[in-house]
């Protein structure tokens, strides 16, 4: 690989030195070609190493660079391959409809050589378009009508937003290469996650000694004791990493562990897939479910057993947690509130280059796409932020904005773990066990000021309610690793890490201001 990548750099090198000297008619600072440019005239061996240095699968996020608004406002900002930019908006009636529609005018020039171009995606509210540009000049782009008096009075205040994507279109395709393994089922898409989450959180997999099942005896299990899943393959390993990245969790799913009267082992889980593909609350015989995790999930899961500790043991209640647990199950995984969990700050939960203005224009195009799909992950739990009901996305945007409120404060309105949605409360698998917590007394005394349904999968495992004597762990607790966890993997190839796991006391309002940037996941105190 090393040679592969010093022949390739050496002949990016020379070429960009020869061609360097033709001058570029429109802007005389350019070269005629950017070594990012000519890698694909270089053989794929050598060329693919490099563009997986230079880019990765975050590249295909594009950057919010402003909002284009009127020609007294005009927009200016560095793009990826036109150095200087400059946009505003006209409004005009060209077709005689009641509110008209408008000209973007955008005009690119100091391209970095003759060959790049710049991909941009323009939204409102209503509508997402994208377009790219390979000249040095003024261009347009039409919005012959706006959809009704609410566009219009949108975008005649807050403009037109316009995102960057930072990577060009060389770049924005090696992020696709990267991107698309994340979500198959195989060793390409294994290694894929595996190097996403070393690059962009830090994480280490160091492989155990085998076996990589544990021979467990169930009767060192007991009611509340956690299960923290991390799945690194196929659809769910690719959307587990993407969760990770964002929230700095090391584990992407959870379940928890519950004795019925007559002493038998069950497991409760969020976000078990029954026969109709839907995905519910379940409670599980352990056997069936030990069974599917080491036979049947396909997503090579990663499982460690948390124990509770002693004394968080004999606080809970067991009858009230199955209370609650019988009173859940069957019911849907918490899409509502999956997201709000993540976004506790106006700008401190956003892994550059994400931000406030990029959820928006995703949540606007899968509004557009599959309407029904987003109104269930974020329409009714922004209307219960905003105390609406039924406004669809566009005019919870047009209401937020009429309040004088940020679309980015409007997310960091805490969940409550007492709104009801359509379909009931919304738990996500780990909003699921913590609120089984909550009734079965473990967060008592504070219990009534916590609102679970705010807490990650990371700021469960940091909860100081684990064993914390290893003495005390299970005989057969990571028995074959010389590497003696503060908790019990029990199936999986790779070491789990979980950082500060057990660390932190409960305490009120805990988990609704807390930043969460990469790589280091630094949360501020009490927050």
């Amino acid at each position: 690989m090393a040679s592969f990548l010093s022949f390739a750099s050496a002949i990016i090198v020379v070429l960009s030195s020869l061609l360097s000297s033709s001058p570029w008619p429109a802007d005389s600072a350019a070269v005629p070609f950017n070594p990012h440019d000519v890698l694909p005239l270089l053989p794929r061996q050598v060329a693919w190493p490099i563009l997986n240095y230079l880019h990765s699968a975050v590249d295909l996020l594009p950057t919010f660079v402003g909002a284009a608004s009127s020609p007294n406002d005009t927009l200016h900002w560095k793009g990826a391959c036109f150095y200087q930019n400059t946009a505003w908006l006209e409004f005009h009636n060209k077709t005689g409809s009641e509110f008209g529609g408008g000209t973007l005018h955008i005009e690119v020039s100091k391209a970095h050589s003759w060959t790049c171009m710049d991909l941009y995606v323009f939204a409102t509210p209503y509508r997402v378009t994208w377009d790219y540009y390979f000249l040095s000049r003024e261009h347009t782009l039409e919005f012959k009508e706006w959809e009704g008096k609410a566009e219009y009075e949108y975008v005649k205040r807050k403009g037109v937003s316009i995102f960057l994507m930072q990577a060009g279109t060389l770049g924005t395709l090696q992020a696709l290469w990267e991107v698309f393994p994340l979500f198959t089922n195989t060793q390409w898409g294994e290694q894929s996650n595996l190097a996403f989450l070393e690059k962009h959180m830090g994480a280490t997999f160091n492989e155990r000694p085998k076996p990589w099942v544990t021979n467990i005896s169930v009767d060192d299990i007991h009611s509340g004791d956690f299960l923290a899943i991390s799945k690194i393959r196929g659809r769910w390993g690719g959307f587990e990493t993407l969760e990770k990245w964002v929230s700095g969790a090391y584990a992407g799913h959870t379940a928890v562990c519950l004795r019925d009267s007559e002493g038998n082992l069950w497991v409760g889980e969020s976000g078990n897939e029954n026969d109709e593909g839907e995905d519910v609350i379940a409670v599980l015989p352990w056997d069936e479910w030990w069974e599917f995790e080491q036979t049947k999930d396909d997503a090579n899961p990663h499982i460690a057993l948390l124990p509770l500790h002693p004394d968080i043991r004999a606080k809970f209640n067991e009858t009230a947690a199955w209370e609650y647990v019988r009173s859940m199950e069957g019911k849907p995984y918490g899409y509502h509130n999956m997201l709000f969990a993540w976004i506790d700050t106006v700008n401190g939960n956003y892994p550059p280059p994400l931000d406030a203005h990029l959820v928006a224009s995703v949540m606007t195009v899968w509004n557009q796409m599959q309407p029904e799909y987003a109104a269930n992950l974020w329409n009714e739990a922004l209307n219960k932020r905003l105390g609406t009901e039924g406004l669809d996305l566009p005019s919870i945007l047009v209401e937020t904005e009429r309040r004088g409120l940020s679309f980015d404060k409007l997310l960091t309105i805490p969940e409550q773990d007492d709104w009801l949605y359509a379909d009931g409360k919304s738990t996500s698998c780990i909003a699921f066990i913590l609120e089984m917590y909550k009734e079965a007394g473990l967060f008592d005394p504070v219990a009534s000021s916590i609102q679970v349904t705010e807490f990650t999968i990371k700021d469960a495992y940091t909860l100081k309610f684990f064993e914390d004597d290893l003495s005390r762990l299970p005989k057969w607790c990571n028995d074959a690793d010389d590497v003696k966890l503060p908790y019990c993997q029990i199936l999986g190839k790779y070491r789990m890490e979980l950082p500060e796991y057990n660390t932190l006391e409960p305490y009120p309002h805990m988990n609704e201001r807390c930043p969460s940037l990469p790589p280091k996941y630094s949360r501020t105190a009490n927050c």
